[in-house]
């Protein structure tokens, strides 16, 4: 007998930090039907994206767009500029800064790994899993590299599994000061449309980002911003590729068209999101998850649990990671709160595991989205038998009621 799911009444609540919630805009945009990619409808359609997608970078550069999740875009960043046994830098400041790491050592490239050397009372194993990246360990690293064998520096801007956004255009200096010639490699996945991001300003590199955080759409579509210097130094790389190409890419976007069959229904959604964000303002957008972030990490406070990222001034406008007391397990929390309250958090990844879980407030939220989900956390722990301080409903409710949002106040006023 065929049995079919039953699914509550409702909306679930996706509070994870991407995929994001999908706003019903996109999603009649992606539902157009299908044109010719080879037509002169998508070569329209194309050449806008194109030019849109660069705003949101602030690069006047090309910018790959790839059918492909963020991970491609990781690779196509590390093969169009790179050769085998080239030596990169990273540092890590979490589990996605680790995974590119493993990428790159698969690559055949030679890997050097930088983290945060101090001490953490809450995760004494990752203590550098609640930090940024210092940028002064980077340039003391690069100024030891009187040769230059170092070829790339490769970083995360909002690292999704710990809730820190680190300075980029301070490790940008920190290559100045060095009077290094490595390329700066940064990947902002989910930091681009929710965090201030200047891929030109900040003299990056490649940028690599994906569809699923602030630009609230499906998984799908990567890229890949280029400056100059990256361009110049895909001439001569000599990691294999053909898929993740720039050349190719470039020179056919110019039309508007692309060297393969792209997702054609994904890029209506694209442009429908480069209307919504642009036609907000960046800066609008940025202020509003920032105002976001605020409110719930001023429930996690009230609660009295240790936020994820020990730096205030690195919070991150994406998502808050919430360290659970030891001897419970944050990946049970999460289930009860699945089970009873229809609502998906992000889990602890990598060294985390089971000791945090992430509350996603990016892309397609309100205050009372942020509300509820913050009611469903404080059930939830209080089910699980976690002590908590005070309420961080209350809490919430009193920020966002006494921090009302810009656009709300124009409305007021007039």
């Amino acid at each position: 007998m065929l049995t079919l799911d039953v699914h509550p009444t409702g909306r679930h609540f996706l509070q994870i930090p991407g995929p994001s919630p999908v706003p019903d805009r996109i999603l009649r945009a992606m539902s157009l039907p299908t044109i010719d990619h080879r037509g002169p409808e998508f070569g329209t359609l194309g050449r806008k994206v194109l030019a849109g997608i660069g705003q949101i970078f602030r690069t006047k550069h090309p910018v790959a767009i790839y059918p492909a999740s963020g991970t491609g875009a990781w690779e196509a960043a590390l093969t169009n500029t790179l050769s085998a046994g080239d030596h990169v830098l990273m540092f890590e400041t979490g589990h996605f800064a680790s995974l590119w790491k493993k990428m790159a050592d698969r690559l055949g490239l030679s890997t050097e790994v930088l983290s945060y050397e101090g001490s953490d009372e809450h995760l004494p194993a990752a203590p550098g899993w609640r930090r940024g990246i210092q940028a002064d360990m980077i340039e003391a690293r690069l100024r030891q590299d009187t040769q230059h064998r170092i070829k790339a520096v490769c970083v995360v801007h909002n690292e999704t599994s710990t809730g820190v956004t680190s300075d980029i255009a301070a490790v940008r200096k920190a290559i100045d000061a060095a009077r290094h010639p490595a390329l700066l490699v940064v990947d902002s996945i989910s930091g681009l449309a929710s965090a201030p991001f200047e891929h030109d300003a900040w003299g990056v590199d490649v940028t690599v980002s994906g569809s699923q955080k602030g630009l609230m759409l499906p998984p799908g579509i990567s890229f890949n911003a280029l400056s100059p210097r990256a361009l110049e130094a895909s001439k001569t790389a000599g990691l294999p590729k053909s898929f993740w190409a720039w050349d190719e890419i470039v020179d056919m976007n110019k039309d508007g068209y692309w060297p393969y069959t792209p997702n054609t229904n994904l890029l209506y959604g694209l442009s429908e999101s480069l209307d919504m964000l642009l036609g907000e303002g960046l800066d609008n957008v940025f202020a509003r998850h920032a105002r976001w972030a605020e409110g719930v990490r001023s429930a996690v406070t009230a609660w009295g649990l240790p936020i994820q990222c020990a730096d205030p001034a690195v919070y991150s406008p994406v998502l808050t990671g919430v360290i659970t007391p030891p001897g419970v397990d944050a990946d049970a929390v999460r289930r009860l709160i699945h089970q009873r309250f229809d609502m998906s958090l992000g889990t602890g990844l990598g060294k985390l595991k089971g000791r945090m879980f992430r509350i996603g407030h990016l892309g397609d939220s309100n205050d009372l989205t942020l509300l509820a989900t913050i009611a469903g956390c404080e059930m939830g722990l209080k089910l699980s038998g976690v002590k908590l301080v005070g309420s961080g409903v209350q809490k919430a409710m009193d920020f966002f009621s006494s921090h009302a949002a810009p656009d709300t106040l124009k409305k007021e006023a007039a």
